[in-house]
């Protein structure tokens, strides 16, 4: 008998020093301080949401600071009432309590508390889903406008120089015979003329002029939210392309068509699609006519090419003098007697 009551003694002894050990590792300046949570609502560690809201609305309405009328009194409610809405707001997120759970049932893990508590606090509350949505329309609008901005210049461009706006003024000119004809022409000034005229143009040359590379007309399908949708569609198609390619030609030995001798000569050239697109139909006939796709041809042809350019360039006044005043004064040499 003396030996249980013994037990019972040393177990309360135990019970209170882990009471006093919990309390005093409860850390300052996060959570609810030195005050327990759960304490705080009057609720065990075990409750549901349902129990520690239906706790928070009880003491919140018991400890409004309108409820007291005494400056005393009041001011006494207000604390009481901050740290209720403190424990609700931490007992009712659950990861948040988690956290909390976490900190009480490991106590000596001091200043991991404090990252994940300032970690939570700090982090953006908005989803990152939602960032990465909006960043990629922001760049596909910027990317489109973009675009039709150079597309803009280039019509702009093409306006001033005489080959193309004297072919689109004699259609422009046709144009607007046939609507004296028709009866349609109104009487305008001659600045609304030179309007209607540049307007006409514009339209003439955007019709009937194809261009390419870069300033091309922008097409939905090339901004970046159309692109990342079609990503499988694409990693497919070249994954076939590829596995077709290997299986016809390294394969098989089949002979190549136009559109694989197109491509082996602009990777020789080291051009992009958007490049080589922007070639003359002519000037590509013309590299199929030396079978340049053959990389011996296309060696001994970038030779010739490349002497002529150093022809051309020896040629040149500008890099005549250039050669002259290196022979001179050498490489990066600056004086004041230069004439």
């Amino acid at each position: 008998m003396l030996l249980y009551h013994s037990r019972l003694i040393v177990l309360s002894i135990i019970c209170q020093v882990i009471t006093v050990y919990s309390a005093d590792h409860l850390l300052e300046g996060i959570y609810c301080g030195k005050n327990n949570c759960y304490e705080v609502l009057g609720v065990s560690r075990e409750a549901t949401k349902n129990e520690i809201g239906r706790s928070y609305r009880q003491l919140a309405k018991k400890f409004h600071p309108d409820m007291h009328r005494l400056p005393e009194a009041k001011k006494e409610a207000e604390e009481k009432f901050k740290e209720i809405a403190t424990a609700y707001e931490i007992l009712r997120d659950d990861e948040e309590r988690s956290d909390y759970d976490y900190m009480l049932d490991n106590p000596q893990e001091y200043y991991a508390h404090y990252y994940r508590y300032y970690r939570r606090r700090m982090a953006p509350k908005v989803d990152v889903r939602i960032v990465i949505a909006v960043t990629i329309s922001v760049i596909s609008v910027i990317q489109y406008y973009s675009a039709w901005s150079k597309y803009d210049t280039a019509i702009k461009y093409f306006m001033t120089v005489p080959k193309y706006r004297n072919r689109a003024l004699e259609i422009a000119k046709a144009e607007s015979k046939e609507a004296q004809l028709k009866g349609k022409a109104n009487r305008k000034s001659k600045a609304e003329q030179k309007m209607e005229q540049d307007r006409v143009i514009r339209r003439v040359i955007e019709e009937n002029l194809d261009i390419r590379g870069a300033y091309a007309k922008p097409q939905v399908v090339d901004i970046l939210w159309i692109q990342l949708i079609l990503l499988p569609y694409t990693i497919t198609y070249y994954a076939y392309w590829y596995l077709r390619w290997f299986w016809k030609f390294t394969i098989m030995k089949q002979p190549y068509g136009e559109e694989e001798k197109l491509y082996l000569i602009r990777k020789y050239m080291k051009l992009g699609q958007h490049q080589f697109n922007a070639l003359e139909d002519e000037e590509r006939q013309q590299f199929l006519d030396e079978e340049l796709w053959i990389k011996d041809n296309f060696l001994v042809w970038k030779e010739l090419k490349d002497e002529e350019a150093k022809k051309a360039l020896a040629e040149n006044n500008k890099y005549k003098q250039y050669r002259r005043y290196i022979k001179q004064h050498g490489v990066g040499r600056m004086t004041f007697d230069d004439s």
